[in-house]
């Protein structure tokens, strides 16, 4: 038996993290992994819900600064990587988390502008040499992304962002996994039944490993 693994699935706002996550857990449990949990990043305990709900909408008229969400998405990422996935993890549960930190370094550094040396520093403090196992990043083109998430209905208040934005995100996404042996870069642009089928034969080719 494979020891326990902590999963990522990264992308921009409708690359369709949510649904690929749900595909993830049947791939696994089809190769014998029965103990799975799929979090979500900022969430899974009360405090890091508590959390999303402030970066997620607007509070009145508040201006809430790029720097304070940076901050509130580790107070929200500590809380779950502490309470729920590595305790997880040492029970031989296998984690699949909707996001985690390179989604502050893209949204908060790519975007936002935030310096990387910031972020970096930010993470080495509250995180330290916590990483996944296994980064999967779904590639989407924003204005696709964009299309999908305005079907959906209301939009939080990342997702009110315009194209630049998250171009700016993607180009960051790209830069990071280009560089990142532990991540597999999938094409979200496509019907997701090829979209899964491409995620099943490499998440099987890595299981392998």
């Amino acid at each position: 038996m494979i020891n326990s693994k902590f999963i990522v699935v990264e992308g921009i706002d409708g690359s369709g993290k949510t649904s690929v996550c749900q595909t993830i857990k049947k791939i696994l449990k089809k190769n014998g992994i029965k103990k799975i949990i799929i979090v979500h990043d900022p969430g899974g305990t009360v405090i890091s819900e508590k959390i999303r709900k402030i970066i997620k909408n607007s509070y009145q008229n508040e201006y809430i600064h790029h720097k304070t969400i940076l901050l509130l998405f580790y107070a929200a990422r500590i809380q779950l990587i502490e309470n729920i996935i590595k305790p997880a993890l040492k029970n031989k549960t296998w984690i699949i988390s909707d996001r985690h930190d390179l989604s502050s370094l893209t949204y908060q550094g790519g975007g936002f502008g935030i310096k990387k040396n910031i972020i970096m520093k930010l993470k080495k403090m509250m995180i330290g040499n916590f990483y996944p196992d296994l980064t999967i990043y779904l590639d989407i083109l924003p204005k696709f992304g964009l299309q999908r998430i305005i079907k959906r209905g209301k939009l939080d208040t990342i997702e009110k962002n315009n194209l630049d934005f998250f171009n700016k995100v993607r180009n960051s996404y790209l830069n990071f996994i280009s560089k990142d042996n532990k991540s597999i870069k999938i094409n979200a642009n496509l019907k997701f039944n090829i979209v899964k089928q491409e995620i099943q034969n490499k998440l099987e080719a890595w299981l392998k490993k």
